[in-house]
């Protein structure tokens, strides 16, 4: 057991006595305000603090991180308060032990929610100190070393949360030493009967591979030693977690995955990194493709090391990883390996610092653009991608991303307007989709307009977690917007049926109705009733009750909240969804629909409506006005409620392709489908989706879901599809 003497000699060893005495204050402190309280083992709960704080002080941690260590249950679990805290120890100590708090009094729809507002909290926390994730990484570390006194199911959720979140947040910050031990006692806990059947057959295989090892290890130490060359070399073995990972993606067996002999070479410069590679290539022959040099381009978390893979004795894979001593400290410890090197002095701050900084200020956008705590959890998830690839700005600055990232992720890295402003991206001088994938040395510019904008589409191929949320914020704002300008025009619409017209509506006193349905102003009234959440007739039939206000002088607009002054020419703000049909009775008209609504007005799938088809809107709490073709089968099905029912209209001029169904009966020959596409693509139509049905062995049903302007458009598809030769009949379908 290690007790406090243990850690004041631990201490000793690298602090001054006077900040050892303030740990040791901290220490009786923290003791007291948990006298009484035990763990699940039994044993004390003091233990703890202190084995958090032993783990950090093997990493040479700060003073004050560890006496923040030994406190850092106390707002928690006891009944000591903030303010307490700070008069005894300060601020700097409190925020960080308040940082590592979760939210105990706090009332949480669900576990799920609680988990991701503590995650929230304790991410924010960290980007104003970093301290509080190393304090928190700590904590995890050792009750997972302390797991087994608990119930196989908690063993299991919290090896999981372990395996999410705080092994990638450590391998994020470099350090890797704690995020191995956390994912082999993650899977451990998680997988405990793969775990030893798997570490099993690890020992077994060890004895059997003693003497390659040996051998390869003699032969390179013997030309090093021949070029006088000092270096470190030690056999590595890939760690439980690991094994299993790439057994279970790769679909590879156990004897495939172990049967690779990995060795690490630490050297004094990054000349001889480069030496020592050098040297290994000529005793034996690289595998191509599988260099990496991860000196000259470090990781997003700043791990440094050259990689090669050898062909060693019998063909058999020989990993190498060559790093001067500095890198192999950086490697293990990452952002507390030189935790003396802060914000006083910003010339010695190293890469593994300069790159967790940046990954900060990234989760602080997060945060501003994120809707809810889980929303940003996810965010934070996607982001912690091991698997990175780098590409080059035009100026050559390297940047990283997960791999699978687009070049619309890289725009967003750039710059939020950068993003959201994007049309296309030039990679190595030749212009590609936004959707298009980046790859390693790739050099990316980003084409923008300023009349481009995001859309919702965009969600489905962009990966970082930055360009999500920022995509999101953007769609959320534009739909709030899209929702104020419909349901202001449901709601005049609706009180033309009592005869209340726009300019009446204006004078009304509504203050007391708004005040009922606890809403801010008419901007929330009109969104409430755009998305389908407040019935326009319902509104206006309580509306008419109200008196309207003492005259206003014609001269000048009378002052209102929100959006009412615009109520007196509605339309002309309505212009996306709406077109004007005439001067003084357009409330009486129907809506006008163009087709390039999508935040508020939506087109069924149950019908599929296209321009030119006669058409109806239903009102749908949360979606907003749905449009239905008026011979739908729903339609009848919600007649029931004809106040949710609005007149709509196309508008002559269509501006978007819509997707309609067709059916094709075709005779089964070769090449027959291909003909059809061809036909249909000469149409000027897109195809988003085949289905390919055999009747009879003689027949096939094609069906095509494709994009049309309007019905003419379709029309003349079916007719020019109904003249092939192989096509027996051809129909329109709904849904």
């Amino acid at each position: 057991m290690f007790l406090i003497s243990d850690l004041v000699s631990l201490l000793e060893s690298y602090l001054d006595q006077k900040q050892v005495n303030e740990i040791y204050e901290a220490y009786l402190f923290s003791a007291e305000a948990h006298d009484g309280q035990h763990r699940v083992s039994g044993e004390p709960y003091i233990y703890h603090p202190i084995e958090v704080a032993r783990i950090l002080a093997e990493m040479r941690i700060d003073h004050t991180t560890i006496i923040a260590a030994l406190l850092h249950d106390v707002l928690e679990d006891t009944n000591h308060s903030r303010k307490e805290l700070t008069e005894k120890f300060g601020e700097e100590i409190t925020a960080l032990v308040d940082g590592v708090s979760k939210l105990t009094r706090m009332q949480m729809e669900s576990p799920q929610h609680a988990q991701a507002e503590n995650f929230r909290k304790m991410m924010l926390a960290m980007t104003r100190d970093i301290r509080v994730i190393l304090i928190k990484l700590a904590d995890r570390l050792h009750n997972m070393r302390t797991l087994d006194g608990m119930k196989a199911y908690k063993r299991r959720r919290i090896a999981q949360e372990t395996l999410e979140i705080h092994v990638p947040i450590a391998h994020r910050l470099g350090m890797n030493k704690v995020a191995t031990e956390l994912k082999n006692l993650g899977f451990s806990n998680l997988y405990p009967m793969r775990a030893r059947v798997l570490d099993k057959a690890v020992s077994q295989a060890r004895g059997n591979r003693k003497e390659v090892l040996d051998t390869i290890e003699t032969t390179i130490r013997q030309r090093l030693l021949d070029t006088n060359l000092d270096a470190e070399i030690a056999g590595r073995e890939k760690h439980l977690y690991s094994l299993y990972k790439k057994m279970k993606d790769q679909r590879l067996p156990f004897s495939k995955i172990f049967d690779v002999y990995a060795f690490r070479i630490v050297v004094s410069s990054v000349e001889e990194c480069y030496q020592v590679l050098g040297i290994v290539h000529s005793i034996y022959k690289p595998v191509p493709g599988k260099f990496k040099d991860y000196i000259a381009i470090p990781k997003a978390n700043g791990y440094q090391s050259l990689h090669t893979v050898l062909f060693g004795p019998h063909g058999i894979p020989v990993e190498i990883q060559i790093r001067t001593q500095e890198m192999h400290t950086i490697s293990e410890e990452g952002i507390a390996a030189h935790w003396e090197y802060k914000e006083s002095d910003t010339s010695n701050i190293t890469n593994t610092e300069k790159r967790a900084r940046q990954w900060l200020q990234d989760l602080l956008d997060l945060q501003k653009n994120t809707g809810d705590s889980i929303e940003f959890l996810e965010s934070v998830k996607i982001d912690l991608f091991p698997d990175e690839v780098y590409v080059f700005t035009p100026k050559g600055k390297i940047m990283a991303f997960p791999r699978g990232a687009t070049t619309l992720d890289f725009a967003y890295r750039i710059h939020t307007e950068v993003g959201n402003h994007a049309i296309a991206a030039v990679v190595n001088h030749k212009t590609v989709p936004l959707s298009s994938q980046l790859f390693n040395g790739q050099t990316v510019e980003i084409t923008t307009s300023p009349d481009a904008r995001p859309n919702p589409g965009w969600l489905q191929f962009v990966t970082t977690g930055k360009a999500r949320s920022n995509i999101r914020h953007y769609l959320k704002n534009l739909q709030q917007d899209e929702a104020v300008r419909l349901g202001e025009k449901l709601l005049l619409k609706a009180l033309s049926r009592h005869n209340i017209s726009r300019k009446r509506f204006k004078k009304m006193e509504i203050t007391s109705l708004l005040e009922k349905l606890q809403l801010e102003d008419t901007d929330a009234l009109y969104n409430e009733i755009g998305m389908g959440q407040r019935m326009a007739d319902l509104v206006a039939g309580n509306l008419v009750q109200y008196k309207t206000k003492e005259p206003q002088s014609d001269t000048k607009h009378p002052k209102q909240k929100g959006r009412m002054a615009a109520l007196w020419n509605p339309l002309s703000r309505f212009s996306p969804l709406l077109k004007r049909r005439g001067k003084n009775h357009d409330d009486q008209r129907p809506l006008m629909i163009r087709g390039t609504e999508g935040m508020v007005v939506h087109f069924a799938k149950c019908c599929r409506p296209i321009p030119g088809d006669p058409i109806i809107g239903h009102i749908s709490a949360g979606k907003g006005l749905v449009i239905h073709r008026n011979d739908c089968k729903n339609v009848s099905n919600l007649q029931s409620h004809p106040e949710q029912w609005v007149t709509v209209e196309w508008s002559k001029k269509s501006e978007r392709d819509l997707p309609a169904v067709i059916r094709v009966d075709v005779t089964n020959k070769p090449g027959v489908l291909a003909t059809v596409a061809a036909t249909i693509s000469e149409m000027g139509s897109n195809i988003d989706n085949v289905t390919l049905d055999d009747q009879d062995g003689r027949t096939n049903a094609i069906t095509f879901i494709i994009r049309v302007t309007d019905r003419k458009h379709l029309a003349s598809i079916i007719r020019k599809i109904k003249k092939l030769q192989p096509v027996t009949t051809i129909q329109r379908i709904n849904g």
